[in-house]
């Protein structure tokens, strides 16, 4: 896992784990900072000092060989891979260089040092600064939020309010600030790929001409750096699509982030003053807090965090919500506070103070209490407002029309799809397109008033004006996972099988559009439009996420990579059906397999999740007996191989008796190494909170008994169950009474066991 994306609306958060995204990024680039310095450092010593070549050159392999580049998200593409692998390589070029001994040439200065001072300077020196003043922004802010709070209620309205308006344009200047810094950290992050790499390639390059002997290794180098320079080329492509995407949702965020709040867990969460009462004559004293609250299961969880030291975290504290009191300002010298009382704690009740009257009532509303007149903190996905374009017949004649044209008159147009048109004559032209009285008269194959790039930017303004991607918004995640990871066979094979899932009229046009791209690419030597250009244009035409995140456009560059692979097999993908022998791809699930439920007197649920791990894989082997339970008793299914979840909650007898991995298909019996995919969760049945009989006694000698190992780590929430983590092996494992739950020993202990936290041996 890479560096996790840093979320806009987070900023207007200010959250603990926000914080730990920032300073992890913020310890990365001052990583890169001191490496370029190394570097920069041994490339003069190249120039001094002829005799210490050798040992300059061997420090110098050694720096880039150890050097890795982090990445935003889970996964890499191809090109990232390569650009990644690159350091490893020229470290290899240089070693056997070394055996030479040959003058490094003078231009070294001129190809790497002062690039590199560059990019030093410019990129990370002005991260540097920003740093500074983000750091003096929060000290500020939240000094002058201490200090406002502190305030008391009884002083002259007119001198309240003049506070409250200096405090809130401060926050809203500290958001600004934060906003910008949090855009600067990613842009940089995503820019050192290509800026430091290339002054890598041109130094290579120079220095291999002043070699007497450098013939034959500069042939050898020459294969690699052309490569090299796609894979840079195609990163920088994917860069600027994805700068002018995050920057477009920053500016979104900027101008109504309430609109944009990411979904979470909790009905309500956010920073509140928790008064500390301390025995005379200490009185009490306010500590800042981040508070989260789960409404279903009136849950409280706060936990101290002060940002002035360093964002120093404390321990939290977890209580049950019992009931939530406003506190009038006659009863207290402090405004906006409110008491809770705790379920689980009798006769202890916590004062709270919010920032601003506005979030109290927030809280108020989440929380129960008497005022509840705002809406509550339930953060929904904003849906995408839809255009005119419609699926339609009109919408196929518009495609049609467009590409002909094309087609006809402009396929060997340099930078075709890429030049963008006039704005007001390609919206003039989709309107008279979409329009049934006009749509016949307008020409635009013979038609001089209709610029190429005039046609190519309506068809793809049509695409993106569509209510839904023509790729959909069910499929999208599934469409990225392939693309992620396996081999270039398996992609192939799983995006040609979801496809064929698409409804008949969005497959339809996508063949249409697909054919036409492909008779693009090939005449990519006229109008420079390769396939991984056209991936870039129409990646974020055919494919965009429902809920608009950094995370989410993070992932265009694997959108291009889809529509790559759409282009370079577009015969097969749509002129034949998926190979029925193959399993289905894998799919993407939004969480790791859950507990399963159980009935008890507390409230709440199971709040654990399993970690999951990317790219971890469960070895479930093809029993040919598991073919699903008869009846009820299900103990026979131990001795049939394969993994309980599996049969947890549906039984067909021609049901498959483990999940198959898509991404290798010269392993067909082996499952998915994504956890995310979820083996289905047992129904919820009525059962006794005390340990069955069966697990607190000596089993039976009639009961076929396995082994099995843990796939996930689970924390026991009753004394029934087992805590374990990923990997234990547990042992006399048979099923429960309990439905969704086994019964198995680990470390002398016997309990119930989650059966789809774990696989048999």
């Amino acid at each position: 896992m890479g560096l996790q994306p840093l979320e806009f609306s987070d900023c207007y958060l200010d959250s603990p784990w926000f914080r730990e995204r920032v300073r992890a990024h913020e310890a990365e680039l001052e990583r890169t900072n001191k490496f370029i310095k190394e570097l920069i450092k041994d490339g003069k010593n190249l120039i001094a000092a002829t005799k210490s070549l050798s040992a300059a050159q061997r420090k110098f392999a050694h720096s880039l060989r150890d050097f890795k580049f982090e990445f935003i998200g889970d996964a890499e593409t191809d090109d990232e891979r390569c650009i990644d692998a690159s350091l490893r390589e020229f470290s290899n070029f240089l070693k056997n260089l070394e055996e030479q001994r040959e003058i490094m040439a003078l231009s070294v200065t001129e190809t790497l040092i002062k690039p590199l001072e560059k990019f030093r300077k410019e990129q990370l020196g002005a991260v540097k600064e920003e740093k500074k003043k983000f750091d003096k922004e929060t000290e500020k802010n939240y000094s002058l939020i201490d200090k406002h709070l502190n305030l008391s209620a009884k002083k002259k309205d007119s001198h309240l309010q003049e506070a409250d308006i200096q405090v809130e344009q401060n926050r809203q200047h500290f958001y600004e600030l934060s906003l910008e810094y949090v855009c600067k950290l990613q842009e940089i992050q995503e820019r050192k790929k290509f800026e430091f790499v290339e002054p890598m390639l041109s130094f290579f390059q120079g220095m291999f001409t002043f070699y007497h002997q450098g013939h034959e290794l500069a042939k050898d180098f020459n294969h690699y750096k052309m490569e090299l320079q796609i894979n840079i080329q195609n990163t920088r492509n994917r860069f600027e699509g994805t700068r002018s995407e995050v920057e477009e949702l920053m500016n979104k965020i900027r101008q109504n982030p309430k609109d944009h709040k990411r979904a979470s867990q909790f009905t309500a969460e956010g920073y509140l003053y928790v008064q500390e009462k301390r025995p005379p004559p200490f009185g009490s004293s306010w500590v800042k807090h981040y508070c989260m609250y789960r409404k279903a299961a009136k849950k409280f969880n706060i936990i101290p965090f002060e940002h002035r030291s360093g964002g120093k975290l404390g321990d939290g504290e977890v209580f049950f919500l019992k009931e939530c009191t406003r506190r009038h300002t006659d009863s207290i010298d402090r405004r906006f506070c409110f008491d809770v009382e705790a379920a689980d704690r009798p006769g202890v009740s916590l004062t709270m103070q919010a920032f601003s009257e506005e979030e109290r009532k927030q809280w108020l509303e989440a929380l129960g209490g008497k005022e509840a007149l705002f809406p509550s903190f339930n953060r929904a996905i904003i849906p995408r407002p839809e255009g005119s374009a419609q699926l339609d017949r009109m919408g196929f004649t518009i495609l049609r029309k467009c590409i002909s044209a094309v087609e006809t008159r402009g396929i060997n147009d340099q930078g075709l799809y890429r030049v963008v048109g006039v704005s007001s004559k390609v919206q003039r032209l989709l309107s008279m397109l979409m329009d049934v009285k006009t749509c016949n008269e307008v020409d635009l194959e013979n038609s001089i008033d209709w610029e190429v790039k005039t046609i190519t930017s309506a068809l793809k303004q049509y695409l993106r004006s569509l209510p839904e991607p023509l790729m959909t918004y069910e499929l999208h995640g599934d469409f990225i996972v392939p693309a992620k990871s396996g081999s270039p066979e398996s992609r192939v094979n799983a995006i040609h099988f979801l496809v064929h899932k698409l409804p008949e009229k969005n497959k339809e046009m996508l063949d249409i559009l697909v054919k036409h791209l492909t008779n693009v690419s090939n005449h990519s030597k006229q109008n420079l439009m390769t396939v991984a250009n056209l991936g870039v244009v129409f990646g974020p035409t055919l494919m965009r996420p429902q809920e608009e995140t950094v995370a989410a456009i993070m992932d265009l560059k694997f959108q291009n990579i889809v529509v790559e692979i759409l282009i370079e097999n577009h015969e097969k993908i749509f002129r034949t059906l998926p190979d029925a022998t193959l399993p289905e791809p894998v799919t993407l699930s939004a969480s790791p397999p859950n507990a399963p439920p159980r009935q008890s007197k507390r409230q709440g649920q199971r709040t654990k999740r399993p970690v999951a791990v990317y790219n971890l894989c469960l070895e479930l082997e093809d029993a040919p007996a598991a073919h699903g339970p008869p009846g009820p008793d299900r103990n026979h299914l131990l001795a049939d191989g394969g993994t309980f979840g599996d049969w947890a909650s549906t039984a067909p007898s021609h049901a498959r008796s483990s999940t198959v991995q898509w991404l290798n298909p010269q392993s067909p019996a082996t499952p998915s190494c994504n956890p995310a995919v979820t083996p289905p969760s047992p129904k919820l049945s009525s059962f006794p909170l005390s340990l069955p009989a069966t697990v607190a006694d000596k089993p039976p000698e009639s009961v076929i008994y396995r082994k099995a190992r843990a796939v996930y780590p689970c924390e026991a929430e009753h004394s029934s169950e087992l805590s374990f983590e990923i990997g234990a092996i547990f042992e006399n494992v048979q099923t429960s009474k309990e439905p969704g739950w086994l019964e198995g020993t680990l470390n002398g202990k016997r309990g119930l066991i989650p059966q789809n936290y774990v696989k048999l041996l």
